[in-house]
């Protein structure tokens, strides 16, 4: 019984520990306050436990959930795209009830699952990679702040990746108290608090963020999360339930300004594993544990937002990089596997990567479709060829 404790106590530890920065530093990118940043990552820490603790006491599964990591990072990547915190709300709100939608309409996700992987894996690399570029500017433009984060990081990455990124906040902690001081304690918001938001409608915030974060969600959490559980011997995990249970809680939890949430791909490695339990059957008890953990860590909302508030954005950037590094080697490796679709992910990876807005539309928009034309026109031709020949 203790082995599936630890085994979710460590699971959700680190899924905290790796990108609550990352999470935080996304909604206030898109104009959240600092309290409605608090409150966005308590609503999913709830929102995980809730869907982690009943789902796994129904089916007597490892069903673990996290908030959407590529979906925080897209956040940051959208910049440009809204400075209005309701209108992402209201693209939030289209996300996740595109992801219920997708639970009840087969259809939707045979769709969603056909998406070239050249262009969805080139999409999310492109979303990660100026993320993952922060660490090397703020290791010239910050050296003291950041040379002994990115060290420690190196340092246990060799010795234990698991907690590599851990390891780096803490050193992040210690840096913030010896160049900020005590004072952003002082200020710190320890208690809970759920801050409403009013969402606003916004076609083209929709089409910017709302559909794209439905994409990478769905492209980088949730299919991988089936991958996982199906590599564990968990052939056939409730679908439908778990993509319109992530999905309602996605749209409510946007009103108190959360993202999205979903399966958990990263961490459930950890939790379904042989290294949670040998008896296949017992490791539903490491999400149970999980979940119950995640209600605690969301209490710890404000503390974390205050923290992530007192340290220079580069710095929180530049930890988020080093989370999502394994995420953007992945999606690299993904996206050029092929070689008659290197060409269209490349040019899809460019566009994304570029940051570029036009008629206030960013830029995962513009990489979807111009790697869709580019992967149709040389598709075209490539047919061309055969029957000619």
């Amino acid at each position: 019984m203790v082995q599936p404790i630890v085994a979710g106590l460590v699971g959700a530890l680190t899924g905290f520990a790796s990108t609550f920065a990352l999470v935080i530093a996304g909604l206030k990118t898109v104009g959240a306050a600092p309290a409605q940043a608090a409150s966005g990552l308590l609503i999913l820490c709830l929102a995980q436990a809730v869907l982690a603790i009943v789902l796994s006491l129904r089916f007597r599964m490892p069903l673990s959930f996290a908030w959407s990591s590529p979906g925080a990072a897209l956040l940051i990547a959208a910049k440009s795209s809204t400075g209005s915190f309701s209108a992402a709300v209201g693209a939030f709100i289209v996300c996740g009830v595109l992801i219920a939608i997708t639970g009840l309409w087969p259809a939707l996700t045979r769709a969603i699952v056909r998406i070239p992987t050249a262009i969805a894996s080139a999409m999310l690399a492109g979303i990660l990679f100026p993320i993952c570029l922060a660490p090397v500017i703020a290791a010239t433009e910050l050296p003291w702040q950041a040379l002994p984060i990115i060290i420690v990081w190196l340092v246990l990455y060799g010795i234990a990746p698991r907690w590599a990124v851990p390891g780096a906040l803490v050193v992040t902690i210690v840096v913030v108290g010896m160049t900020a001081g005590s004072g952003w304690l002082h200020g710190a918001v320890v208690a809970p608090h759920l801050s409403f938001v009013v969402p606003s409608f916004e076609p083209l915030v929709i089409v910017s963020l709302g559909l794209p974060l439905f994409i990478v969600t769905m492209a980088g959490q949730n299919v991988p999360g089936f991958a996982v559980l199906r590599t564990f011997d968990y052939p056939e995990p409730p679908a439908r339930v778990i993509l319109v249970g992530s999905g309602i809680l996605s749209a409510s939890g946007a009103l108190f300004g959360g993202h999205a949430v979903n399966l958990a791909a990263l961490s459930a490695a950890i939790m379904a594993g042989p290294d949670s339990h040998t008896d296949h059957s017992r490791r539903w008890i490491a999400t149970l544990t999980g979940g119950v953990a995640y209600i605690g860590l969301g209490l710890c909302a404000g503390l974390a937002t205050s923290l992530v508030t007192a340290t220079p954005p580069l710095i929180i950037t530049a930890v988020a990089g080093l989370a999502m590094l394994g995420a953007l080697v992945a999606g690299l490796g993904a996206a050029l596997e092929k070689p008659e679709t290197r060409i269209v992910a490349i040019i899809t990876f460019l566009v994304v990567a570029s940051g570029i807005v036009i008629v206030s539309i960013g830029s995962p928009f513009w990489g979807l479709l111009v790697g869709g034309v580019v992967m149709l026109w040389l598709g075209w031709h490539r047919r061309r060829r055969a029957l000619a020949e």
